[in-house]
């Protein structure tokens, strides 16, 4: 019995003590993907690179969400996507080449939700930043998306700055 109970015990200070493990939360839904302006491949199999680009926005969005107070909810609808750079301007091998004039943009619209399902706020966005290779402060230097990451923190502070939880 006294087994059980330690069990028990380090279960629930491991839960209560984990970081992040009751921050908000985010849900993302890529639609009508086909037709985004730009989440073109280059040389690489279309539907691994689509997939792979939406697992990295779905995690950076998380790793956004989980800055909100306990028990919300960040719903993201993404309705269009143009990546940094360009894969027509590349000639036989298609690969992006990132250049000032073709700056990333995003369309999406949220919901966040308190823990009770109530809305907290709502809006339909569209980012472009036609500034993105300016400035030397881009964390995400070496990153994939990481023109597109810094769009979207910028977007986030704004937006939430006010609710932000500090850790």
């Amino acid at each position: 019995m006294k087994q059980f109970t330690y069990m028990v015990t380090l279960l629930i200070s491991t839960l209560l003590t984990a970081p992040g493990a009751f921050a908000a939360s985010s849900e993302v839904t890529w639609t009508d993907y086909k037709s985004y302006r730009d989440i073109n491949a280059g040389n690489e199999n279309r539907k691994s690179f689509r997939e792979r680009i939406f697992r990295d926005f779905e995690k950076h969005f998380a790793k956004l969400a989980a800055t909100l107070p306990e028990g919300q909810v960040l719903k993201i609808d993404v309705t269009d996507v143009d990546l940094a750079g360009d894969t027509n301007a590349a000639g036989i091998h298609r690969t992006r080449i990132v250049k000032q004039i073709y700056s990333p943009r995003m369309n999406f619209s949220y919901q966040l939700l308190d823990a009770d399902g109530k809305l907290v706020q709502s809006d339909e966005v569209v980012l472009k930043d036609m500034n993105f290779m300016s400035g030397s402060n881009l964390k995400y230097r070496h990153k994939s998306l990481g023109y597109e990451k810094k769009m979207l923190d910028v977007w986030f502070d704004k937006t939430f700055k006010d609710l932000r939880v500090k850790k």
